[in-house]
């Protein structure tokens, strides 16, 4: 199959202004501003410390991968003339200071309806947009994600280091994240009714603001034709980013196959999904996870195996495995985000290096990848 049949894939990553110390700085309108001429992609978030960059939609994987790249190159430039730095990471590596709250009415109904779960959060994720032909397979499609979730959370986990202390955890962010009333795993859903139903059962009981207050770390998008997967931090690089991408269309994909051929995704108990969720967001890619639906203990790293085994199909259908495998390789050599975090603050133990390796990472440029090195574990055959 050509890019051109693949599903279409989007990309929203969220990024921190911060300054030299880590302190948040409100300036995202300022940099927005310097962008202007440019037509940056992005706007404002919750907080007035924070962007969010979005892809076009895109069919390729290289096409993504440079909207990626472009848009953190140009937002990071902004960002200096701001006296700011951009940096990609899940929470606030240094400092303690929050930003002022985004002038926006929704951004005020969120901050009376949650108080300080909005107002003393800043958290920065990553989502993914995949095309699906309707709500009723994309309910389908998210039963068959929910297994994986886990291990697409320990893949991308960059949130280790949270106002100047080591967390103990690979992404802070999932844990902080996992506090409202609507997130974590998704439901299994029977149909797009029970889905629709559920959302609204929980914004009539007054549980979550409005339908897009759904924080699942996988749901049907409010606005697009679209499932957006939520569950991953924002990757320290942009390779990072398009590795996930692939993926998740991967998973997607494979997902609407195994429902033409009327095979069920397999019902895991919720309790079992947070388990593994909890375990991912502590050991990150390094440690241990759990394996879906058994529930037995396994190495992430496996368990990454066994995902790619799972949509190699798909990957090689869509002309993404070369890609896919060298920027793989790139992440299991360097170590994702968590790990480049804990390395470059353990060198020192202030959070200086840390912000420092950070925003190098962010607008990291390497060479868009020809013929691959040879394969790491987890896409071997």
């Amino acid at each position: 199959m050509s890019s051109i049949d693949a599903p279409s894939m989007g990309v929203e990553e969220e990024f921190l202004l911060v300054d030299s110390a880590g302190d948040t700085l409100s300036c995202a309108d300022q940099v927005l501003d310097a962008a202007g001429p440019v037509g940056l992609p992005a706007q404002r978030e919750v907080g007035q410390a924070q962007l969010e960059l979005n892809s076009p939609v895109c069919h390729d994987a290289r096409d993504l991968r440079r909207h990626v790249l472009t848009a953190r190159a140009t937002a990071a430039a902004a960002a200096l003339s701001a006296d700011a730095r951009l940096i990609a990471a899940g929470v606030q590596p240094g400092g303690t200071r929050f930003p002022d709250l985004t002038d926006h009415d929704r951004y005020r109904d969120l901050a009376a309806h949650a108080g300080p779960l909005l107002t003393e959060q800043l958290v920065c994720g990553c989502h993914i947009h995949i095309g699906v032909p309707d709500r009723e397979i994309g309910a389908q499609v998210l039963n068959h994600l929910r297994p994986w979730l886990p291990t697409l959370l320990a893949l991308t986990a960059n949130s280790a280091i949270h106002h100047g202390r080591d967390t103990g955890y690979a992404s802070w962010r999932a844990v902080l994240q996992s506090r409202w009333a609507c997130a974590g795993a998704p439901p299994y859903f029977t149909s797009a009714a029970h889905y629709d139903e559920l959302v609204t059962t929980m914004v009539d009981s007054g549980a979550i603001l409005d339908e897009s207050a759904v924080y699942w770390d996988a749901r049907l998008s409010a606005h697009l034709p679209t499932v957006e997967i939520r569950v991953a931090d924002v990757p320290a690089t942009a390779d990072e980013t398009v590795v996930l991408a692939t993926l998740v269309r991967a998973l997607v994909a494979a997902a609407q196959r195994l429902i033409a051929e009327g095979q069920a995704a397999p019902l895991v108990p919720e309790q079992l999904l947070r388990a593994a969720t909890w375990r991912a967001a502590r050991d990150g890619l390094t440690g241990s996870g759990i394996h879906l639906p058994t529930g037995r203990p396994q190495p992430q790293a496996d368990l990454l195996a066994e995902l790619i085994r799972h949509v190699r199909p798909e990957l090689d259908r869509f002309g993404d495995l070369r890609l896919t495998t060298t920027l793989l390789n790139r992440v299991l050599a360097q170590g994702n985000g968590a790990t480049q975090q804990r390395h470059a603050f353990s060198a020192r133990g202030t959070v200086t290096d840390t912000l420092a390796h950070l925003e190098r990472l962010t607008i990291q440029d390497l060479p868009s990848p020809t013929t691959p090195p040879e394969r790491p574990k987890a896409v071997q055959d």
